[in-house]
């Protein structure tokens, strides 16, 4: 990955962490809606970190949608049970766990990417 495509992607994982963190913080004592506007975010920067390395769009959302779909279902459902109902502990549990599973996927997203355009 250049120094180009680090700086892109951090650019895009941060600002989709973020995101996911408002979402997940005001929402977090309405167990699961979250997940409605997250994975979207998800998404959105699956697509846009695929454009940094040139992965056509179909490849990129379909990575997302597994990554999502797996780590992010649990990591927020678990939260949620746990103390998302508790409010204010409960909004900042939820908000930073959407935040570093949001991270975490985008950076494992970016660094697949990186490999697959460097081996085309």
């Amino acid at each position: 990955m250049t120094s180009r495509e680090k700086g892109l992607c951090n650019g895009i994982i941060h600002s989709a962490s973020a995101a996911a963190a408002a979402v997940g913080g005001g929402l977090a004592q309405v167990p699961a809606s979250d997940n409605l506007i997250i994975t979207p975010i998800q998404l959105t920067m699956a697509v846009s970190l695929g454009k940094v390395f040139g992965i056509t769009l179909d490849q990129s959302a379909a990575k997302a949608a597994v990554a999502s779909a797996a780590a992010a279902t649990v990591g927020r459902t678990a939260s949620q049970v746990l103390v998302g109902w508790i409010p204010g502990v409960g909004n900042i549990i939820n908000a930073t766990t959407a935040a570093t599973i949001t991270e975490a996927i985008g950076w494992i997203m970016a660094n697949e990417f990186a490999s697959q355009s460097a081996c085309a």
